[in-house]
This record gives structure tokens, C-alpha cells and sequence, in this order.
């Protein structure tokens, strides 16, 4: 998250950072970080809600509590996040995720 916030969009903002006083670059950068953490969070929320839904739904559907819910879940989650993307976008994401949900999925009933 620290590096994040090194992120710097044009020469003359580097330049303004790397005159100002170090308590003003650690007020900047904290305050940066503060509002990427706060996107990310959001982001994470989003996924979360849209996976832990989607499971809940399918699940109720088939009746069935085994990995199939999981997967089916992740592939509806990464096609939903990518629609703005196309059908292309939606094909990678869903099986991306799905392919993530499985790994996790099993790590879970592994251990």
C-alpha cells in the first residue's frame, strides 16, 4: 500500500513532493494512502458481496452444499466484474475466478 502511494502522475507533482518538508511528504503520502486503502476496501467489498451472494442463491438453487457452488459462484463474480469488458473480458474473469475459487476451495477442505 506504501508504494501505491509513490505513484506520482506527471514530472512537476515529483518535483513539487520532493521540495515540500518531510512532515508535509509523510501528511501527503498518509493521506494518499488513506484514500487508496479506502477504493481498495470498497473494491473488496464489492467482490465480496457479489461472490458471497451469488453462492448463497446458487446453493439455495441446487439444493447442495459441495465445491460446484463455489466454483459456479466464482465464474458468475468474474463475468459480472468484467461485463463492461465485453464477452471476451467476461470469459477470462469467469474463469479466472472460478479457477481461484477452486484453488481456494480446496486449500479450505485440505486443511
Amino acid at each position: 500500500m506504501f508504494m501505491s502511494s509513490m505513484d506520482m502522475s506527471s514530472q512537476a507533482e515529483f518535483e513539487r513532493y520532493q521540495h515540500m518538508k518531510t512532515r508535509d511528504q509523510i501528511k501527503h503520502t498518509l493521506k494518499d494512502m488513506g484514500s487508496r486503502s479506502y477504493s481498495t476496501a470498497k473494491n473488496f467489498a464489492l467482490v465480496g458481496a457479489i461472490f458471497a451472494s451469488s453462492e448463497c442463491v446458487i446453493e439455495t438453487y441446487r439444493a447442495k452444499n459441495d465445491m460446484y457452488n463455489g466454483i459456479t459462484a466464482g465464474c458468475f463474480t468474474g463475468a459480472t466484474l468484467a461485463v463492461r469488458g465485453g464477452p471476451k473480458a467476461m470469459a477470462t474473469g469467469c474463469v479466472g475466478f472460478a479457477a481461484f475459487s477452486a484453488a481456494i476451495g480446496e486449500l479450505v477442505r485440505i486443511s
